[in-house]
């Protein structure tokens, strides 16, 4: 295995490009329901094998049961290097309402949904979604580790991760296991896990920034419609999605992108986002945005 490098980082057991694919957007409106053309769904995700992306985030709950039989039909058998990381928790109601999936039996059934559907022995991780309302660790925080825990002991996961946990769920679960990503909402215009992201680099464990351009609405107008976004664009002739990732990746060396879209032209646009240069001087505008 080669060692980290400006372009790839260490996910667990495996060193992968920083620019992967997050495939919640293969899905129907509000991430519920199939896509509208399965067959561009599946052309997507062989481009973006093709286009060397080697780590794919899903999650069972994705649709449900969409997304990752997407990524079955389309990529099974899968490329010896690809690393697919999934997450638990919660799971979808008949009208696509999110409900709540985390007892400790519940999150091995949720990882063992997640094998079956994709048809894997083993997942490179599997992230522990926390609630939204919750930010302290609690006795049953350390039961449902125990659960990913176990899940890993079995081999049905190289590495726990963590998704939507405040700095203090990372601390208390660093002084019971090794944690290989955590995965929280973050972008221009929204730091709130800047705590954990210098946790996380400092420890050596990857992040993965979901929702780094924020949903449509507030948080992306803010991002993408600021004037000084597209100064840098227009200066750059890029799009101004593409300057958003390319600070995004800039901020930290473990920053593994994971942006979503269900368009092969985005899908090329948020690829080439790590070859974009920004100045120091860019870097700086772009950072007193928040």
């Amino acid at each position: 295995m080669t060692a980290e490098s400006p372009t790839r980082f260490r996910l667990g057991n495996h060193m992968v490009a920083r620019t992967g694919y997050g495939a919640m957007q293969l899905t129907g409106p509000g991430v519920f329901g199939p896509p509208a053309n399965r067959d561009e769904a599946i052309a997507l995700l062989r481009t973006a094998i093709e286009l060397g992306v080697d780590h794919i985030d899903t999650a069972q709950y994705y649709g449900p049961d969409v997304v990752n039989d997407l990524i079955r039909d389309a990529l099974f058998p899968y490329p010896a290097d690809l690393a697919i990381v999934s997450k638990v928790a919660v799971r979808r109601g008949t009208r696509g309402e999110i409900l709540p999936y985390d007892e400790p039996a519940q999150l091995r059934a949720g990882i063992e949904d997640n094998l079956r559907s994709l048809r894997v022995d083993r997942l490179a991780a599997v992230n522990l979604r926390m609630p939204d309302d919750t930010a302290l660790p609690d006795a049953r925080f350390d039961d449902q580790l125990a659960a990913m825990i176990a899940a890993r002991g079995d081999g049905l996961i190289e590495g726990v991760g963590l998704s939507n946990v405040s700095l203090a769920q990372l601390e208390h679960a660093l002084t019971i296991t090794d944690i290989v990503t955590v995965q929280n909402s973050y972008g221009l215009a929204d730091r709130h896990s800047q705590d954990v992201l210098e946790l996380t680099t400092e420890r050596g464990i990857s992040f993965a920034p979901y929702l780094p351009l924020g949903w449509p609405g507030e948080v992306r107008l803010r991002t993408l419609g600021n004037p000084v976004v597209h100064e840098i664009a227009d200066r750059l002739t890029v799009a101004p999605a593409q300057v958003a990732l390319a600070w995004l990746i800039g901020v930290a060396p473990n920053v593994l992108l994971i942006a979503g879209t269900a368009s092969i032209e985005h899908l090329r646009e948020n690829l080439a986002a790590a070859d974009i240069e920004l100045t120091a001087d860019d870097r700086r505008a772009l950072g007193e945005l928040a």
